[in-house]
């Protein structure tokens, strides 16, 4: 990204930066998940891909950073029971062999209670669980202490998966679901000039054809918004022009990834010579 700060003569990258400030649904996920986490709960996030799932988990991990949370997480989930333990084992910085996981990290999980901190366990792409490890890990944290959240992420199937009858002991379980739904507009433009503005950018970085075209494209979907944004300033770099146009977007937009895209190809985007 080195051209992109040379150009504009900024020394941090927009929509780059791992943990951007929170929007307001998940800002009000965050907070809820924060009132589960002082007394007990079970929670479960879904969204479709690139809604801002990821940006909810990032913020809850930064909070390792706080004294008094604990914040474990597991993203492999196509792996095996057991390697999804030693996920959390590793995160929890417990050493422990494989045929004393559970009873380690229910000691882990006590201490964090001894300790008066707040623990998150944080299960990502919790839909590629298999059903046998879902449940042998509903069985694991039945035995942690009350004052604990798991939180599950994934994509809309998860509910699904849990609103089967044989799964009811799961979802009977659960104190707080969301889901994440695609951005409005507003939101989107609020993002794009946040993101411009943390690294002492303008908003009129880009101009409002260019953040119309970014904003009716992404159609709601955060990453999409990120990766159009950053590439369409990556042409306009390339072109040592400061300011991008919605020439462009439309030199992004063109490309084979982006026409494959179902929404895309219905807008049929107009080329601005």
């Amino acid at each position: 990204m080195s051209m992109i700060n040379s150009v504009l003569g900024i020394s941090k990258t927009p929509f780059c930066q791992s943990s951007p400030e929170l929007l307001s649904q998940q800002r009000n996920i965050v907070d809820t998940l924060a009132v589960h986490a002082s007394m007990g709960g079970f929670s479960v996030i879904v969204g479709s891909p690139g809604v801002g799932k990821t940006v909810i988990r990032e913020h809850i991990e930064a909070l390792t950073e706080q004294r008094e949370f604990v914040v474990v997480s597991c993203s492999r989930t196509l792996q095996t029971y057991i390697n999804v333990l030693a996920q959390l084992a590793d995160s929890f910085n417990v050493d422990a062999a494989a045929r004393s996981l559970e009873k380690d990290l229910i000691k882990a999980a006590f201490n964090c209670a001894q300790e008066r901190k707040t623990l998150y366990t944080l299960i990502d792409e919790a839909h590629l669980l298999d059903v046998h490890s879902l449940r042998k890990l509903r069985l694991l944290f039945d035995r942690f202490p009350k004052k604990h959240n798991l939180v599950m992420l994934g994509q809309p199937e998860l509910l699904r998966t849990l609103s089967l009858h044989v799964n009811q002991d799961i979802k009977s379980r659960i104190t707080f679901s969301s889901t994440l739904l695609p951005l409005n507009d507003p939101d989107i433009q609020g993002y794009i000039e946040a993101q411009l503005t943390q690294v002492k950018l303008g908003v009129n970085t880009f101009d409002p054809a260019a953040i119309e075209l970014i904003v009716r494209s992404a159609e709601g979907n955060l990453r999409l918004c990120k990766n159009l944004c950053l590439s369409s300033l990556m042409e306009a770099c390339r072109q040592t022009k400061k300011i991008v146009a919605i020439s462009h977007v439309n030199s992004v937009l063109v490309q084979p990834h982006w026409r494959s895209h179902e929404a895309l190809i219905k807008m049929q985007v107009p080329t601005v010579n």
